[in-house]
């Protein structure tokens, strides 16, 4: 008999068929029972509640060990949505002081997953955060009523004192962002925001815990399952013990008040930072609990930037405070020595250009140029290295060495600070003029105006301090932090001592030089009775209204504990501000008070208010 091989090949078809239909049904089969944790969850949740138990967040002290932030415990409203059983809603919302429109907008964004990416049926999700005392005894003694609602315990912040709000920061519910980046946080967690909590929030938030309570057929809770044995308790975080003393930055705050501007002060050292001051400021209490939007919204809206941290992102022509680095560079490069002088007829006169000055003796040495702060001398040493073709070939060569120098000693760019924000400054480069001014079309007369803290520089309060302390150390500096100790943590050392590229012989004759400000030149106000104070006044010129005044400053002369810079915005000269702020916030940290000497400076600081133009709408 002839065989059939179509039916022999429809045979095997059929049998690859029904396996193929086996094959997909054993892995949606596995799919179902072991990747997907739908039915495991709903089993779960009919047997059990797994609640979160969030740990206490690490508290803040200052270097003195003054507690500066602590916590406050705030009871969120959550609710499992498939175990919500019909309930009167008007009574709910009365007891919490909200509408029912309030009420259904708040359940709809819960259930956006793109608001809610996390949103699940069968776990907790919040309805309503942080509980007034009122609210909470109310609905504390309702619950009964509104079967899958509870209360979760939570922790925000409170502050010991409405102060260093820039420094410390304050903690946010977390984003969509957050949540992606971050696999520890879900929906309606708290992280930190902006300085200190910011920074260290790994160290601060702790390891949250779970307890697990279990249901009867009901869904009611029966207590803990097991006995807590399966439970996981929340580790707390770790305390942080600040740089800060938190006294000086309350005193350099109340004498910046009515003023613009910031105060930065550093042990030399350490690098530790013993205050930042930004103002204007703000309370950090206003960034805490069910009102903390609308504040963020004020502060944000305010013309006056509290929340701009002037100390870090501010970038302010530094005026003749910038005078010592010139002085160090040409010193270094061979430009000048300690016995070149030059002149000095009310300014810099050179062809065309006049750069002004104010009247002392001519010509001048370097150390009474940083006495008397000399616009000439240090216009006449730029010039005298930036067009010396002999030594360097071209401008542009000259002063991309000039340049490097600068950021050796920590300017243009970010110090690395352990704060969010900080802000880089500006040295230019060479390619930047020669794109302004076309490749070889410039020279030092065309910018003259940079070897004095004008022009295109630009840095940042905490970058002037920065120098302040490299000087006071003689030509090394530790890059600037907050944070001096972490609890249970070996943190790496802060003593990599970081050295600019100028020799420390250059630095004894620029520290001289300060200190004959203070004795006899500009700076004559920031004298102490008992203390060899050294500093350097600054007066930068701004385009947008009066000058700024600014100041920095190092004592003692020899072991010196604390440098100190100040920049106060439309302040004049730098000795009506500057100078007289500085000299306070040195004699308050040295000595613990003020002399009767300087209390009636302390008095006209801590009273004078500077008149800001609001910003012209556009």
């Amino acid at each position: 008999m002839r065989k059939n091989y179509n039916l022999e090949k429809r045979k095997y078809i059929i049998g690859g068929f029904i396996v193929l239909i086996a094959i997909i049904y054993t892995i949606r089969l596995f799919d179902l029972q072991i990747n997907d944790e739908k039915y495991k969850r709903s089993a779960d949740s009919n047997a059990f509640l797994k609640k979160t138990v969030y740990p206490s967040r690490g508290l803040i002290y200052d270097r003195n060990g003054e507690l500066v932030v602590f916590n406050q415990p705030a009871y969120d409203v959550m609710m499992i949505p498939r175990d919500v059983q019909p309930f009167d809603t008007l009574d709910f919302c009365h007891t919490l002081s909200i509408t029912k429109e309030q009420f259904d907008k708040r359940l709809a964004d819960m259930k956006d997953k793109r608001l809610n990416p996390g949103y699940s049926s069968y776990t907790p999700q919040r309805l309503m955060s942080q509980l007034s005392a009122q609210d909470y005894g109310r609905l504390q003694e309702k619950l009964y009523r509104f079967p899958g609602f509870f209360i979760q315990k939570r922790i925000l912040r409170q502050y010991k004192q409405p102060t260093a709000a820039n420094v410390l920061g304050n903690i946010r519910e977390v984003s969509r962002d957050d949540i992606e980046r971050d696999e520890y946080y879900a929906a309606g967690d708290y992280t930190g925001d902006l300085g200190v909590e910011k920074s260290y929030e790994p160290y601060l938030r702790g390891v949250k815990g779970v307890e697990i309570l279990i249901r009867d057929a009901r869904g009611r809770i029966q207590g803990r399952y097991e006995d807590g044995a399966h439970d996981i308790e929340p580790i707390s975080g770790r305390d942080i013990r600040l740089s800060l003393d938190i006294k000086l930055q309350q005193y350099a705050e109340s004498l910046m008040v009515g003023k613009r501007g910031a105060v930065v002060a550093i042990e030399p050292s350490t690098g530790e930072v013993l205050c930042l001051v930004s103002m204007p400021n703000y309370d950090p209490t206003l960034l805490v609990g069910r009102q903390r939007g609308e504040n963020y919204r004020k502060l944000v809206q305010d013309e006056s930037w509290p929340l701009f941290d002037r100390a870090l992102m501010g970038a302010y022509p530094p005026g003749s405070t910038f005078k010592p680095t010139q002085g160090l560079i040409f010193l270094q490069e061979g430009i000048i020595d300690l016995n070149t002088t030059y002149p000095c007829h009310g300014g810099y006169i050179n062809g065309g250009l006049r750069v002004g000055c104010h009247p002392h003796g001519s010509p001048l040495p370097l150390k009474p140029a940083l006495q008397t702060s000399c616009n000439a001398y240090f216009c006449w040493g730029f010039k005298a290295m930036i067009d010396r073709r002999s030594k360097y070939g071209t401008s542009a060569k000259a002063f991309e060495i000039w340049k490097n120098y600068l950021v050796s000693m920590g300017y243009g760019y970010k110090l690395g600070v352990d704060l969010p924000s900080e802000g880089r400054g500006f040295i230019p480069n060479s390619k930047f003029y020669d794109k302004f001014y076309k490749e070889g079309r410039w020279s030092a007369n065309t910018i003259i105006s940079v070897s004095i803290g004008q022009g295109e520089i630009l840095a940042t309060p905490l970058q002037i301090a920065n120098l302040s302390a490299t000087i006071a150390n003689r030509g090394w500096f530790i890059t600037p932090h907050v944070v001096k100790e972490i609890q249970d943590t070996v943190m790496p050392p802060n003593n990599d001592r970081r050295y600019p590229t100028v020799e420390r012989k250059h630095y004894d004759a620029v520290a001289e030089g300060m200190r004959m400000a203070v004795i006899g030149g500009t700076c004559r106000r920031a004298a102490i009775d008992g203390i060899e104070v050294c500093g350097k006044t600054g007066t930068a010129q701004n385009p947008h209204g009066k000058d700024h005044s600014a100041f920095m400053g190092f004592a003692p002369y020899t072991e010196p504990k604390i440098a100190v810079a100040v920049y106060v915005e439309n302040g004049g000269w730098g000795a009506t501000y500057g100078v007289p702020i500085g000299a306070l916030v040195m004699e308050k940290y040295l000595t613990g008070k003020i002399s009767d000497a300087h209390k009636p400076m302390e008095q006209q600081m801590l009273n004078t208010s500077i008149a800001y133009a609001a910003p012209k709408k556009k």
